[in-house]
């Protein structure tokens, strides 16, 4: 018990020693991603393309921005390693692509953009503009049942000292 009061002390373990405890994690246990370094160059790359949002990209914005869809969390033109993704729900670990006549040219680059973004643990959507022009319900609807899936699994392994261990100690025969 905490002096003077009636509640229970709680131990708070350190995350620096590859502990696991409450404050372990920013968020209560959220998935969250890493802060990575960005170069200049990309970090002024994506401010740009939010600045000048297409008008298709704007529409769908107004849809997903500020928890307005289903209380996720999305960020607009957003660096992932090499790449500018158009949306990205970061605990969803969804990316959702908007894609214009140009990238009718460019298939091989998405493929190739698509299975890198993958091996991440990303699930990447992709429309049309003229899908999010003519149908953006059954847009929406797509992007809402990939929220309800679960989360890919995790390609990292576990930090050294963190994850099970077996009971050597205490009762073990």
């Amino acid at each position: 018990m905490c002096e003077g009061t009636d509640v229970p002390r709680t131990r708070f373990t350190s995350p620096l020693a590859g502990e696991v405890g409450r404050r372990s994690r920013p968020g209560g246990g959220k998935p969250h991603m890493a802060h990575r370094v960005i170069s200049s160059r990309q970090r002024s790359r994506a401010r740009a393309l939010r600045r000048d949002m297409t008008s298709v990209e704007r529409r769908i914005w107004s849809r997903l921005r500020a928890h307005r869809f289903q209380g996720f969390s999305f960020r607009r033109q957003a660096p992932i390693g090499p790449y500018i993704v158009d949306f990205l729900c970061p605990d969803a670990r969804l990316i959702i692509e908007i894609d214009g006549g140009q990238h009718a040219l460019e298939t091989n680059r998405d493929a190739v953009r698509d299975a890198w973004l993958r091996e991440q643990g990303f699930v990447v959507l992709r429309f049309w503009n003229n899908e999010v022009l003519t149908n953006l319900s059954g847009v929406l609807h797509r992007v809402a049942e990939a929220l309800r899936q679960p989360l890919p699994p995790s390609l990292t392994l576990p930090r050294k000292g963190g994850g099970d261990r077996p009971n050597l100690g205490e009762g073990s025969s």
